[in-house]
């Protein structure tokens, strides 16, 4: 059978996810007048969308997810961005020009920005998935002042789960934690530890595990199983916080070269740039302190901004290098080096001398490592900085930056 041909289709921008640091980016991408595509296998909106309700996003005293992230949809496609509802299947980030194929498409862009998110780990118990916003939460800063004077129970004993309990405990009436471990162990610090014991407030069920959640509107109690008798038995409580880890969603980025954390969320710098140029990430996805709505917004703000330039740089090469009508000097440097910076200085001055028959362009190494292996450079410790001659958008040598330079010019 012959392989189904796929549409090709190319955009500007393109934002993996939908949630809120995806369509900020999407808003602002769109609004710099880049054609801007996100792509969203499930809601728009994100975990955002499945929170009942959020009260701590500015400007917004009391919203709820679907009709904040809404209002954020709306906003997007306000500026001409096009949201589509698919799964991506594979990711090619190797050239200048990025590839993510869907079952039908064939999407190309200069840049993209990963907003794929979290999802909280679930342990499959019945009734979580059933409950998940009545009742069952993965949130204390999100959810915890919806349980005002309830009783509240927390499954897991991590450093996350005992901090995450004692905030809860600031509205709950009770927190319950149910302990795997023998009594008087937690996964916790000790601090932590110490701190949850003697906090009025906190309780402990020790040696089991949550066996079920039930009740009708909402959560009404769960069933408790001890791991050493085997013995069943009920509590009675309105809310059930999970707290066994987050998972990112950066599972499809394997084999792409992009670097992650040792729990799989992506570094970045401060433009919300990766390791790979051309490629950001924004909201929970990045190794970041606070996941929230409000700081998702700001990293998507941040990427698509960086993105507008980076693509403008993109443009400016290809007219300026690729097709000049001169030959080029392209000057690699290193910024944590001074003889890097002086060596850009000394081929100005070098071209100047040999009678400006040259242009010049200067890159940023730790930022442009893709630009500089298309041409076959890698800096080192060793060497600090290094000159390609390029001539009709192809490289035709290197420059000695030992040896004179304006003489290697004439």
């Amino acid at each position: 059978m012959a392989e189904k041909k796929l549409n090709e289709k190319h955009y500007d921008l393109i934002i993996l996810g939908g949630g809120p640091a995806g369509l900020a980016a999407g808003i602002y991408g769109g609004r710099a007048k880049l054609n801007t595509l996100i792509i969203e296998k499930g809601s728009v909106g994100g975990r955002a969308f499945t929170t009942r309700e959020i009260v701590n996003y500015p400007g917004f005293p009391e919203t709820t997810g679907p009709d904040l992230t809404n209002i954020m949809r709306e906003h997007a496609e306000k500026f001409g961005v096009t949201i589509a509802r698919e799964n991506i299947k594979s990711v090619d980030f190797s050239d200048d020009v990025k590839v993510l194929t869907t079952r039908k498409n064939k999407y190309m862009a200069p840049a993209v920005i990963v907003a794929t998110g979290t999802e909280a780990r679930v342990l499959g118990i019945p009734g979580e998935k059933e409950f998940t916003g009545d009742g069952v939460a993965y949130c204390a800063t999100c959810d915890a002042e919806f349980f005002q004077d309830q009783h509240v129970v927390v499954v897991g004993s991590g450093d996350q789960a005992i901090e995450e309990g004692m905030f809860i405990a600031k509205f709950a009436s009770k927190i319950t934690v149910i302990v795997l471990h023998d009594e008087g162990v937690l996964d916790c610090n000790k601090q932590a530890a110490e701190r949850a014991f003697k906090h009025p407030k906190m309780n402990f069920v020790w040696n089991s595990v949550l066996d079920a959640i039930y009740g009708d509107d909402g959560v009404e109690g769960v069933k408790v199983k001890n791991v050493k008798t085997g013995e069943i038995s009920d509590l009675a409580c309105s809310g059930v916080f999970f707290f066994v880890g987050l998972v990112p969603q950066t599972a499809f980025l394997e084999g792409t070269g992009i670097e992650t954390s040792s729990r799989g969320y992506i570094p970045t710098t401060n433009l919300m740039e990766t390791n790979l140029e051309g490629i950001y990430a924004v909201g929970d996805v990045r190794d970041k302190y606070l996941r929230q709505i409000a700081t998702a917004v700001g990293d998507g703000a941040t990427a698509a901004t960086a993105a507008e330039r980076f693509i403008e740089e993109q443009k400016d090469f290809q007219e300026n290098i690729m097709h000049s009508d001169r030959p080029v000097l392209l000057s690699f440097w290193t910024p944590d080096y001074d003889d890097s910076l002086e060596m850009v200085n000394a081929v100005d001055k070098a071209v100047a001398e040999a009678g400006g028959h040259y242009k010049t362009m200067e890159a940023d190494y730790t930022r442009k490592k893709t630009l500089a292996a298309k041409f076959g450079i890698e800096l080192n410790d060793n060497q600090h900085a290094a000159v390609v001659v390029i001539k009709e958008g192809k490289k035709v040598g290197e420059l000695d930056l030992s040896a004179d330079l304006a003489g290697q010019l004439k």
